[in-house]
């Protein structure tokens, strides 16, 4: 039974195709993250990450269009049956995200779209990724290819009590900021995201902002109210919170970030104003890796 077991294995993963994605595949791509999703967080009894269809296909139309951001599918049969995306933005990739449709689930897709962003990534400094924490297929895969945890994280979400304290100014990022912002960054991280931060200034969903203390640049984020595309870091854990009080004062959005909650000060903070864990998620990496000399929010790629 088992020889006949891994022959029906090894035959499905055979007819596995990956290929290149294109503009005409992504209302499949979009109907399989958007049902993947579903599935995923109506079974943990998390929030969905993708409350509609039409807020999957935004995301997946504008990750096709991206110049700098790399992406396959998986077919079987002529059918799309998965996802997979490789942010090339910066010398750190970040993978994701991957779906595979429900009804194709256990036939090896997922390993073969993650194999093929490992290979794609193997010359860059790192490739990194955050996976659902309650999804212990994909923790198993991940760690199975090489992938090693680092962080425990979660998605925050609410409002925030009151503005930035005296002493510092929280005002948008204006494109003067970037070289500032780079260098901050070069800093706590040992690696740049410019290209990154310059997309989140030219996309208007998005709103950038500084925090200055000193005539100087402390604290930066693409924005504190969509996590997937939520990064920020600053000198310290004090800086950052600054950072997320001011930006949330000057918006009507909630909160919505990622926290790694080794950063117990940022945390316990953001806690005491009111916001709350929405679910847990976990950071991996394979290659280079420093942990941050800093405060830090990560996006939902790295």
């Amino acid at each position: 039974m088992a020889d006949a077991t891994e022959s029906k294995r090894m035959r499905s993963a055979a007819e596995i195709v990956v290929r290149g994605i294109e503009p005409a595949d992504g209302d499949e791509c979009a109907r399989i993250v958007y049902e993947a999703f579903a599935g995923l967080h109506d079974h943990h009894r998390f929030p969905r990450d993708f409350p509609t269809l039409e807020a999957a296909a935004q995301l997946t139309g504008s990750f096709i269009a991206h110049p700098r951001i790399w992406g396959i599918v998986a077919e079987a049969d002529g059918q799309i049956t998965g996802s997979n995306f490789l942010d090339e933005r910066g010398p750190i990739t970040g993978v994701g995200p991957i779906t595979i449709d429900p009804k194709a689930q256990g036939r090896g897709v997922g390993r073969r779209l993650m194999e093929a962003v490992i290979a794609r990534g193997a010359e860059a400094r790192g490739i990194r990724l955050f996976q659902d924490s309650f999804n212990m297929q994909s923790l198993s895969l991940y760690a199975s290819l090489g992938f090693e945890v680092r962080e425990p994280a979660v998605v925050m979400s609410g409002t925030s009590k009151g503005g930035p304290p005296t002493g510092i100014q929280v005002r948008p990022l204006e494109v003067d900021d970037v070289e500032e912002c780079e260098r901050l960054c070069l800093r706590v991280h040992g690696f740049e995201r410019t290209s990154e931060l310059c997309d989140a200034i030219q996309t208007p969903a998005l709103s950038p902002f500084v925090a200055v203390r000193d005539g100087r640049i402390t604290a930066y984020a693409t924005t504190v109210t969509f996590f997937p595309a939520a990064h920020g870091l600053a000198e310290t854990e004090d800086d950052l919170c600054s950072l997320i009080a001011g930006a949330l004062a000057a918006s009507e959005e909630p909160a919505s970030f990622l926290v790694p909650t080794r950063q117990a000060n940022l945390f316990r903070w953001c806690l005491s104003q009111g916001m709350r864990p929405v679910k847990p998620m976990t950071y991996m990496t394979i290659g280079e890796y420093r942990e941050p000399d800093g405060g830090w929010i990560p996006s939902v790629v790295y």
